[in-house]
């Protein structure tokens, strides 16, 4: 299994990107995939979920109304559109796969398969 997590960049406060990550080796669609970030000298913390069928989705209360998820089955990815980006973005954005159902999950532990990760980087 691989996912191959892109889109990271340096941007300025409020501008925007779009994270994708791509997977292999896996039934895509039957997996609930996650995107989560670790800041310098900080936890790994949740950042969005989708469910297998596109329709239910979860944010952290930080991100939510700036950031959306979203996922392709047929193209094998799942993507985060982070718009009004602020400096304590700033993070490794890691993507993941898990194989439960419902509820959606914000624990770490809970997802099988990690990416390598993504580095975001936001300025003043």
């Amino acid at each position: 299994v691989q996912l191959q997590a892109s889109g990271g960049g340096l941007v300025q406060a409020g501008g925007s990107l779009r994270l994708s990550c791509g997977a292999s080796g896996l039934t895509f669609s039957s997996y609930v995939m996650g995107w989560f970030r670790q800041a310098p000298g900080k936890e790994r913390e949740f950042v969005a979920a989708i469910s297998r069928s596109l329709i239910i989705t979860d944010y952290a209360d930080s991100v939510k109304g700036r950031f959306t998820i979203s996922r392709d089955n047929a193209k094998n990815t799942v993507y985060l559109q982070i718009n009004s980006l602020k400096p304590e973005d700033t993070a490794v954005y890691f993507c993941a796969a898990g194989s439960y159902g419902l509820p959606l999950r914000r624990f770490p532990g809970d997802y099988n398969y990690w990416g390598q990760g993504t580095q975001v980087t936001v300025s003043s």
